[in-house]
């Protein structure tokens, strides 16, 4: 009788065992995949082309999904607008609409008093729905919040969406590039690309350089010499590079160049990967002296010659100074053949929001914490 029962007790201690092991595999083995050098000779090839082509369609699918978006709330706005217009509704029913079409659309964000209040501004600011459709609808809501609450004229708005696609910049990006006022600071820095370039390439050219260029970065050190100026923007090169604009690529600092017996060094090298030259950054802690324009030929002249490919266009001198005297400079520029510009460099912002507009605005992150339901800042 006690065998059965061990019998019995052995046979239910392993069934528990089986179960147990069971439950340890798992219920489908997936086949490892066979090792890259087992494949076809243009298997990398072809893997290539699938993933560039899902990784456009995804892209293309997005940008289809935003521009449905922005156009969406613009018809959402506009319908606002028609309804206080002509029927003369008040405040209270944004209220009330939010609330039903959140009900409604409860897996949706977006529908917050505060965001129907910026559709129907975006509509009654935006009344041709083509400009929306073509220009606006390419960028994001939270680009197109940023135009709305930080650029007051219809025309400068249009030219920072314009620019946002261009350069494919990321909201904050384009808050800080509106925040410098990079609109009144485009193409002015004071050069002779009309007489050192080609027609086709001066206007281009131009538009790639700025005066001043903002130097906010560097913190509230004043530099007073080139080398720790020259310093500092390398320690920060990421905030320099977004400042020079998009297209530069960093080559070296204190570049060295043997003329003869003599040795000199330019302080900052870029390539340009649009322009398809060098770019030769001279900087300067203090007022423009003709005799800058002389040591940034000469440089332009031995780079040309012992570093331009035969397939790079010209290179082109960038000198950056404390402050100038714009006659002074043109009289300097006169009768060099290289491509020169000449623009000052600020510490500081000098040209931006007045404090009492920027102490009203939103931020980029209390407007995406509104939309997706949060509470941040004041709200409505």
């Amino acid at each position: 009788m006690k065998r059965k029962q061990n019998n019995k007790a052995l046979s239910s201690a392993t069934g528990t065992d089986r179960k147990s092991r069971g439950r340890n595999k798992p219920d489908v083995i997936m086949p490892a995949p066979a090792p890259l050098r087992e494949m076809p000779k243009k298997y990398g090839e072809f893997l290539a082309k699938l993933k560039e082509r899902i990784s456009r369609e995804r892209f293309k699918a997005i940008l289809s999904a935003n521009s449905a978006l922005v156009l969406m709330y613009w018809d959402i706005g506009q319908s606002i607008l028609e309804r206080q217009r002509d029927e003369g509704w008040g405040a209270k029913v944004i209220d009330r609409l939010s609330h039903d079409l959140k009900t409604a659309f409860p897996d949706m964000s977006g529908f917050s008093p505060r965001n129907l209040k910026y559709m129907r501004k975006f509509a009654e600011s935006w009344s041709d729905r083509t400009i929306v459709q073509e220009v606006l609808a390419q960028i994001t809501w939270y680009h197109n919040l940023a135009l709305l609450e930080k650029c007051k004229d219809i025309e400068v708005r249009l030219w920072y969406a314009r620019k946002s696609i261009e350069n494919g910049w990321s909201r904050n990006i384009l808050a800080i590039q509106i925040e410098t006022r990079l609109h009144e600071r485009q193409g002015k820095a004071i050069n002779n690309f009309p007489t050192a370039l080609p027609p086709a390439d001066s206007d281009m050219v131009a538009q790639i350089f700025k005066d001043p260029y903002i130097f906010d970065f560097l913190g509230t050190d004043d530099p007073r010499r080139e080398t720790e100026l020259e310093q500092k923007l390398v320690d920060h090169i990421q905030s320099f590079l977004l400042e020079l604009g998009q297209g530069f690529a960093f080559v070296g600092r204190q570049v060295h160049l043997e003329v003869g017996d003599d040795d000199f060094y330019i302080d900052l090298l870029f390539y340009h990967l649009r322009l398809r030259c060098y770019v030769i950054v001279e900087l300067k802690a203090t007022k423009f002296n003709p005799g800058h324009i002389s040591q940034l030929n000469m440089y332009l002249n031995v780079v040309d010659d012992l570093l331009r490919h035969p397939d790079d266009k010209p290179s082109i001198g960038l000198l950056l100074v404390k402050e100038k005297n714009k006659m002074v400079v043109e009289y300097s520029l006169s009768g060099y053949t290289k491509p020169i510009g000449v623009a000052d460099w600020e510490r500081q912002i000098t040209k931006s929001l007045p404090e009492e507009l920027k102490s009203s605005l939103p931020t980029i992150e209390e407007i995406e914490a509104e939309l997706e339901g949060t509470e941040a800042g004041d709200g409505e």
